[in-house]
């Protein structure tokens, strides 16, 4: 398996189908549509929409099934980061290498692009034109998500900056990042036809993808090359935020994510050579350098 040509595949899927689904620049107000596109076409890997494109493919249904759920997992995920860069979160210069939405557009347009892409994800979802109850039901995932028991409630505890703890970190990163990860393997599964069998499955498959994608995001932050990572090396530990290297130490934080990544692979195994995708996903997640 070619998995940078499938992934690259994937992401140009999505990025057809967020163009299509964004209001063009020139839309009145023009500023807030700029902000909205400038974050979201800015480079990113597209992981978390590949997830549940790779997820429908897994249950043994097609990618473009599961295009709803990636663009509104990719609108969600970028407000997410235009939020956490704002001055009163982690107050970031630089996402991706590109000065941030706020240094480019202010501080209000890009809490309200932030708000804009948030909303225009469900709006999304609502009219996607599948079944009724499947409309309800990735709606239901993707708000929960987003909300205090996922992603919310991850960014309230790190905003606090708690003393590094192992339960504290781990629940960060269940909930920051894991749970839209799990959002996007369980929303596929869903659009893709999956049975419950099938979303318990990929659940396992993705809490354990979602800690070893922070673990290794926590890794970078301190050792990564900034040229790649577009963030300065050690920021985490210069804010004292509460992450595994503060925790486990280096060696540490690397095998724990090996441990997830191992057992993410593991939970794929009733779905054989369908789920190729996924666990060269977990392979490329323990590898990345950015």
């Amino acid at each position: 398996m070619n998995f940078q040509a499938l992934l690259a595949e994937k992401a140009c899927m999505v990025d057809q189908a967020l163009d299509k689904a964004l209001p063009g620049e020139e839309t009145y107000p023009d500023v807030i549509h700029r902000a909205m596109r400038y974050s979201v076409f800015a480079g990113g890997k597209r992981l978390r929409p590949a997830l549940a494109l790779g997820a429908a493919e897994s249950v043994g249904g097609r990618a473009e099934d599961a295009l709803p759920a990636a663009v509104a997992l990719e609108m969600v995920h970028t407000y997410s980061l235009i939020h956490d860069d704002l001055p009163a979160m982690d107050n970031d210069d630089l996402r991706r290498g590109r000065p941030t939405s706020h240094r480019v557009f202010g501080e209000a347009v890009a809490v309200l692009a932030g708000d804009a892409l948030l909303t225009h994800a469900f709006e999304h979802l609502a009219t996607c034109g599948a079944a009724p109850e499947v409309i309800c039901r990735v709606i239901g995932e993707l708000a929960r998500a987003a909300g205090t028991d996922g992603m919310i409630g991850g960014q309230v505890v790190d905003t606090a900056s708690p003393a590094a703890e192992a339960a504290t970190v781990r629940y960060i990163h269940t909930h920051k990042t894991g749970a839209l990860i799990i959002a996007a393997v369980r929303m596929g599964a869903v659009l893709g036809g999956g049975s419950p069998e099938d979303v318990a499955i990929l659940t396992d498959y993705g809490n354990n993808l979602g800690l070893a994608f922070q673990i290794v995001d926590d890794i970078l932050g301190e050792v990564g090359d900034p040229a790649k990572t577009g963030k300065p090396a050690g920021r985490d530990r210069t804010l004292a935020k509460a992450t595994y290297p503060a925790v486990f130490g280096l060696e540490g934080s690397r095998r724990e994510a090996a441990r997830h990544l191992a057992a993410a692979r593991a939970a794929l195994a009733p779905f054989g050579e369908r789920a190729a995708f996924l666990g060269a996903l977990a392979d490329f997640t323990g590898e990345r350098d950015r």
